[in-house]
């Protein structure tokens, strides 16, 4: 092996944490031992792996150790797990995951929660958009992803895991104030809207399925999903919300459902590394299982 199995983990840790005195307290040791030991690294792969900003970064030759350092740490915890099984020791192998923001907040932390607590380990979830996610599986930031991408990013394997179905939503005075009474959908481009961020397409995406053309009226962003439901439940504009987080409230009429007959479906993925982990086998079963119950089938 190239690198040492203790500068590979340091790796890992200063760029989970994003300083060297962070790392250092992971791992305790010093801050000038987790820089020696990046610039050993360094010196054995004759390229500069981290950029010493504030959070740190790894670079693009940095990315590739990383992946591979991520990979090694995994396995030798799966092997320190089969060794110790039964007898209640060691510690936890971290398990950095992407997961779109939409899926945290519905079904996600569910299928965590469900997994067993023997499991022997810590998850490190990165939330990012679903078309994003796989950049975070290129880098080997994240072992796994939920995505909205089919095609499999070299070296992992990839499966559909069903359809996250939203609902275009506003509340009933924001309705009769700008959509009429009865609601005149024609009204729709030109009524505030919440997008979750400048990423988020979703509101164009049926604003162009349902008049052909994208909304023209004031933007809001609220980058937080809980939120974002919120504030549209708040009157503070119309916007494309999951299924499973307004049904409810629909029903209640707290919520009025501008086309229930043209809902936005996202189909999702779940990507990860193409490698023989038990870990990683165990968290995809949990994460698959959760899926089956909660999502609609692609």
């Amino acid at each position: 092996m190239p690198f040492q199995f203790d500068h590979l983990r340091t790796l890992t840790a200063l760029v989970d944490e994003g300083t060297f005195e962070a790392a250092a307290r992971r791992l305790h040791v010093t801050a000038s031992a987790v820089s020696q030991r990046i610039r050993t690294m360094e010196q054995t792969a004759g390229k500069v792996l981290v950029r010493r900003t504030n959070p740190v970064t790894p670079t693009p030759a940095g990315d590739v150790v990383l992946r591979y350092a991520r990979q090694v740490v995994l396995l030798d915890g799966d092997v320190l797990a089969e060794l110790r099984e039964g007898e209640g020791e060691g510690g936890r192998v971290s398990v950095p995951l992407a997961v779109n923001a939409d899926s945290l907040s519905t079904w996600f932390l569910e299928a965590l929660a469900e997994l067993p607590e023997d499991l022997g380990a810590v998850f490190d979830v990165h939330r990012e958009d679903q078309e994003h996610t796989t950049s975070l599986l290129r880098s080997g930031t994240v072992m796994a992803a939920v995505t909205s991408t089919p095609e499999a990013v070299q070296g992992c394997t990839v499966e559909g895991l069903g359809v996250m179905r939203y609902l275009a939503v506003c509340g009933p005075a924001f309705a009769a104030r700008h959509l009429g009474d009865p609601v005149d959908l024609d009204r729709l481009p030109t009524a505030p809207v919440v997008n979750f961020d400048r990423k988020d397409d979703l509101q164009d995406e049926f604003l162009r399925g349902l008049a052909g053309r994208a909304p023209e009226a004031p933007r809001h962003f609220i980058p937080a999903s809980t939120d974002f439901a919120q504030s549209i439940l708040l009157g503070l504009g119309w916007g494309v919300v999951p299924e499973r987080q307004c049904q409810e409230e629909i029903a209640r009429g707290r919520l009025v459902a501008l086309a229930p007959g043209r809902p936005v479906d996202v189909r999702l993925y779940w990507q990860r590394w193409n490698l023989r982990s038990p870990l990683l086998d165990r968290v995809s079963e949990g994460v698959r299982a959760a899926a089956a119950t909660r999502l609609h089938p692609l």
